[in-house]
């Protein structure tokens, strides 16, 4: 073998090992890419269960009071009566207790069918909670009569609000707030682009009525994308 052909061999394994080195670095990144966003879908639908649990277990409470209130003629003195009102007043006020989410509290719960996205609503807006759900930004408050901004990521990969193109006029959105536990219908009747600059949609009369705002970036970091709904 010449001089020539040994040193092209040598050249030739460099660039092989690179390349191999290459392609192992880059799985393991997007390998861990994969197992953070599982884990990372995992405690988001936790959070969605322990809200949709504590909303379920405020209208059972709710349901065996309105009983024991339609029986309270037939009862007769007891003497762990008080003890046992107590209890299930300590009850209550842990099922009523503000959920948190990792750190942050959770006004409710936003379902969008068409993008099949259900999640918890952070009662805030700030770039930390961004990254773990989506939030309020301006307004009253969940199913509150006015408008109410939720602002959320545009991840590109489906998860928060990487699919609100795909909304249409007509489509529904359902609101259920944590202080009530009502779930409210809301449809959508408005979608456009507007600069990152622009807020009037935030602050526009709404008449009496309860509205939401989705509000998202879009490709340009100049504009975002906005969708408007109201209750039915």
């Amino acid at each position: 073998m010449s001089l020539s052909e040994k040193k092209f061999n040598k050249v030739l394994t460099g660039i092989l090992v690179v390349v191999v080195v290459g392609i192992v670095l880059v799985g393991a990144v997007f390998g861990r890419s994969i197992v953070e966003k599982i884990i990372k879908n995992k405690e988001a639908q936790e959070a969605v269960n322990e809200f949709d649990n504590r909303i379920a277990s405020r209208a059972t409470r709710s349901s065996t009071s309105q009983n024991a209130t339609n029986e309270v003629e037939n009862l007769t003195f007891d003497p762990n009566l008080f003890a046992n009102e107590t209890t299930q007043e300590q009850s209550s006020n842990s099922i009523r207790a503000k959920q948190t989410y990792k750190g942050y509290a959770v006004a409710g719960k936003i379902e969008i069918p068409k993008t099949k996205l259900n999640m918890v609503v952070l009662d805030r807006s700030t770039k930390e909670s961004m990254e773990i759900a989506v939030g309020i930004a301006y307004g009253p408050g969940l199913n509150k009569v006015g408008n109410t901004v939720i602002l959320g990521h545009n991840y590109r990969n489906g998860d928060f609000f990487s699919d609100n193109d795909k909304i249409e006029e007509g489509d529904p959105i359902y609101i259920t707030d944590s202080e009530t536990g009502t779930k409210v219908k809301y449809t959508v009747y408005n979608k456009y682009v507007a600069g990152s600059d622009e807020f009037d949609y935030a602050t526009r009369d709404t008449a009496g009525k309860r509205e939401i705002s989705l509000s998202t970036c879009t490709d340009d970091v100049k504009s975002r994308l906005i969708i408007w709904a109201k209750e039915d």
